[in-house]
């Protein structure tokens, strides 16, 4: 298919929003950016594909630096995100080094009909939207649009080559940046995570006093001596067993996110060395195996479990948990599907949404999740030998806030950290409502122990006194003195600003947009080359059309009596070069967590663009 018939002569809407960053305080409009090829990156700064797409990206605009303009429209899910302080710690951290444009109301997100985090959108010199994609792995897609928009253009007349619009903020000086997580070692100092210094550094107990960094400071993924070594925003931290320390040579297990990689730290003298995990980020296939043969993605945090035996992995970028066990050597998948949600049972048919958070519970013999997507504390036990996973807080995708009582009622806002304090309670790091938060798992009451706390990420127990990573201050906190109470919030309960798609019930089409890229073609050589998987929270929402199947058109039958829901979408295609003897092949893989409002005369057609051009265009 030629790039002419591919795309549809729609005229990007305006950009609007509340303001700019990383623009030198200069405001932006379309006709800025004319004569530039604009990709427009729709992102929320909790969204972990919206974090890989900034790092897939980096190199296609390193690639393309004269000719295309990268803008950032952040589009908040989460409350908390709206805060354009918080919004412009999130720039610095995530080292977004193109302009940002503060869309809080969604205004720029509905005027480009957009329906899913993170969605593409570029748009050509001339200012008309020629290819969307949503969702991650559309780096070599991008490359080829672009590549033929250059000659297309150059040609014309219409491309004007030259710098970009970013303008870079002026850089801080603190000892950490962003910490992410922190534990406790045998010679009780503290080991920090230190993300944005893609380091690790040892404090004294204090939590002031740096020690020694492990770690070169520099973005990498080098093995070595601590000076030598490199992460890439390490964050979870786990410490091993002394007996299995000692066979396998390390004491700590570092979750090394950005690298998908786990990394082993011998305490002694600092040596790290890579454990587990390729450096590339697993799309699909293997997820059992040698453990530096299988693709993991972003782990985020580690905990050694004993009723796993071995170190159990928050792996966010899939929504699942992983398992390595550092003696054999080996990963496997330990629980979830793939599938973003909240669905309890059976670890292995269980639907998790970023796990941020671990925590070990010896005593009851848990290991609890901090499930930041779904604003939600949940844990996994042996039932009869059966691995569960229970929810003890949280509703769904698209519910949060700050509220105490009883479990069942009670509310969070994007949870990163967990852990289990003296008395036998969970402490939780609440992190955008900037609070510590602690269940008790016998009356099941939850209450907060703390607020007023910027972004905490983390938590760790030192001689019985709860440390407290905040991750936003840049520092360790003790937010809770000796014989404080802890207090209770009657917040009200929020929903995410989104909007949500109406449909009509009974017979309805679920269409999955995809067109491949310029140069190639769908691969059929083995048979279907698409896959679609359906299903819906609450169940009863779908009559008809839940499951897997092969085409990406199908019908569904919404219930008449299910008044709304959520949809959960997951397709993927693979498609190969054209006309060569050895095609490249690549996968595109997305999945959609959409919100559905039922309503009498309601659309009857719901398009998700994975790839590509829907016929009506954006």
């Amino acid at each position: 298919m030629t790039t002419a018939k591919r795309r549809a002569r729609v005229r990007a809407p305006e950009l609007t929003g509340r303001g700019w960053l990383n623009t030198g305080g200069k405001d932006i409009r379309l006709a800025d950016l004319r004569g530039k090829i604009t990709l427009l990156d729709f992102w929320t700064f909790c969204c972990i594909n919206c974090l890989h797409v900034l790092d897939e990206l980096r190199p296609l605009e390193a690639e393309f630096a004269d000719v295309l303009v990268t803008v950032g429209v952040h589009s908040p899910k989460f409350a908390h995100e709206a805060d354009p302080v918080a919004l412009a710690a999130a720039v610095e951290r995530y080292e977004v080094h193109h302009p940002v444009l503060d869309d809080p109301e969604l205004v720029t997100w509905q005027a480009y009909a957009v329906k899913a985090w993170p969605t593409l959108v570029l748009v050509d010199p001339e200012g008309y939207v020629v290819h969307v994609a949503a969702g991650e792995g559309h780096v070599e897609a991008l490359r080829r649009v672009l590549t033929e928009l250059v000659a297309e253009h150059t040609a014309k007349g219409t491309l004007h080559r030259g710098d970009g619009l970013y303008v870079p903020p002026e850089a801080a000086a603190t000892e950490l940046r962003f910490p992410a997580k922190a534990i406790v070692t045998p010679g009780q100092t503290l080991l920090v995570a230190d993300s944005a210094r893609h380091s690790l550094a040892e404090l004294a107990a204090g939590g002031e006093t740096l020690l020694r960094r492990i770690g070169s400071g520099v973005r990498g993924r080098a093995d070595g001596a601590a000076g030598v070594a490199s992460f890439s925003e390490p964050a979870g931290l786990s410490l091993l067993p002394a007996e299995v320390a000692e066979r396998v040579g390390y004491d700590v297990v570092v979750a090394d996110t950005v690298n998908h990689l786990l990394r082993g730290v011998r305490l002694s003298d600092g040596f790290v060395s890579t454990v587990a995990g390729t450096g590339e980020q697993w799309r699909d296939g293997e997820t059992d195996g040698v453990a530096t043969e299988i693709d993991l993605t972003s782990p985020w945090d580690v905990a050694w479990w004993e009723p796993a035996g071995g170190v159990v992995i928050a792996l966010a970028g899939n929504h699942t948990i992983g398992l390595f066990d550092p003696v054999a050597d080996t990963v496997s998948r330990f629980a979830g599907t793939t599938v973003e949600g909240l669905r309890d049972g059976d670890a292995a048919e269980a639907f998790f949404a970023q796990t941020s958070g671990l925590a070990v519970d010896p005593a009851r013999e848990r290991l609890w999740l901090a499930d930041s997507e779904t604003s939600a504390l949940r844990y996994l036990a042996y039932d009869n030998g059966v691995l569960t996973v229970r929810t003890v807080i949280g509703t769904g995708l698209f519910d949060f806030g700050h509220r105490d009582g009883p479990a069942g009622q009670a509310l969070l806002q994007h949870p990163l950290g967990v852990a289990v304090l003296p008395d036998g309670s969970i402490a939780v790091a609440d992190t955008y409502n900037g609070a510590l938060r602690r269940y008790d798992p016998e009356s099941g009451q939850v209450s907060t122990l703390a607020g007023e706390l910027a972004e905490p990420s983390g938590a760790v127990v030192l001689d019985g006194e709860v440390v407290v990573v905040a991750s936003a201050a840049h520092r360790l906190e003790r937010p809770v003195p000796p014989g404080v109470a802890a207090k209770l919030v009657s917040g009200a309960a929020q929903q995410v600003r989104r909007p949500p798609s109406e449909l009509a019930a009974g017979p309805v089409e679920l269409a999955v947009v995809f067109v491949p890229p310029p140069g190639q073609k769908l691969d059929e050589r083995y048979g279907p080359s698409t896959r679609l998987e359906v299903t819906a929270s609450p169940p009863e929402l779908l009559l008809e059309g839940a499951g897997v199947g092969t085409d990406l058109v199908r019908r569904l039958v919404i219930a008449p009596d299910v008044p709304s829901g959520v949809l959960h979408v997951v397709a993927q295609a693979a498609s190969c070069d054209e006309g060569v003897e050895h095609p490249a092949c690549r996968l595109s893989r997305q999945d959609w967590g959409v919100p559905v409002q039922i309503r009498t005369a309601a659309p009857v057609r719901l398009a998700l663009v994975m790839g590509g051009m829907d016929e009506s265009g954006v």
